[in-house]
């Protein structure tokens, strides 16, 4: 006899069903799942993805919780033209498929509201969704002072670029989104060719007028890595430092 899903341990795989399907970016998609034990996850975790063929080959992925904890299970799923997983979920995945899922998994990536703050997000890519999780948590409790930076090649590829500007539009003071654009596009008056480096990164937070309690990184190795040093340049501590590094 098979164990109800709310019964199962963060480890073992269990089948979740598509609820929802919505076009993010121009290359990536969030997936929502009927999953009601890994609704209850801690922003900033992730959970596995396995698919398996009719010859009985699996292949596997990690990706990260997008969603506020209790809001739902919700992944943010990036193409990856030469993948594995992603383009079976953007060219043949639709609503009522159901996936073997495994999670939630990690516990040094993640926040809460009862964390505290000032808190620091930095994300670069499809990197941005474990860390729109956590605006979406600190959302339901506003209490501490939030600076969100993110990184993208035009803004249509900021994932939920519209959400976090209307986040930060109700939160005026409390809240900053800044998204660094690193090639031009008609019609938008975003800055151009501009990188989160050392002197951009040290800017905002003297604009910001304080140094982070809690400061997140994700996205691709190079991007982590640059922005880890510029914070630790900037004066931030390395414990206050966390990381998490996609591939590509």
């Amino acid at each position: 006899m098979n164990a109800p899903p709310h019964t199962l341990a963060p480890t073992a795989w269990q089948e979740a069903a598509i609820v929802r399907i919505d076009r993010v970016t121009p290359h990536m998609r969030a997936f929502e799942f009927d999953a009601p034990r890994m609704a209850q996850h801690r922003a900033g975790q992730h959970v596995d993805v396995r698919l398996t063929a009719p010859d009985g080959y699996q292949a596997q992925r990690s990706y990260s919780i997008s969603s506020a904890p209790g809001a739902g299970l919700q992944l943010l799923i990036d193409r990856i033209e030469d993948g594995e997983v992603s383009p079976f979920f953007h060219d043949v995945a639709a609503v009522g498929d159901t996936i073997e899922l495994r999670g939630p998994l990690g516990g040094h990536f993640v926040w809460q509201p009862g964390d505290g703050g000032p808190l620091l997000l930095v994300g670069g890519g499809s990197g941005l969704a474990p860390l729109v999780a956590m605006a979406r948590a600190w959302a339901t409790a506003p209490e501490v002072p939030v600076l969100m930076l993110a990184s993208a090649r035009t803004w249509n590829d900021v994932p939920w670029a519209d959400e976090l500007a209307a986040l930060e539009a109700r939160h005026t003071g409390r809240l900053r989104f800044v998204a660094a654009i690193t090639r031009a596009q008609p019609g938008r008056a975003q800055d151009i060719g501009q990188r989160w480096d050392a002197a951009r990164i040290g800017a905002e937070l003297q604009r910001w007028g304080t140094l982070p309690r809690h400061a997140f990184v994700c996205g691709a190795n190079p991007f982590v890595e640059t922005v880890a040093q510029a914070l630790l340049t900037a004066g931030v501590p390395a414990p206050a430092i966390r990381t998490e590094r996609y591939g590509g």
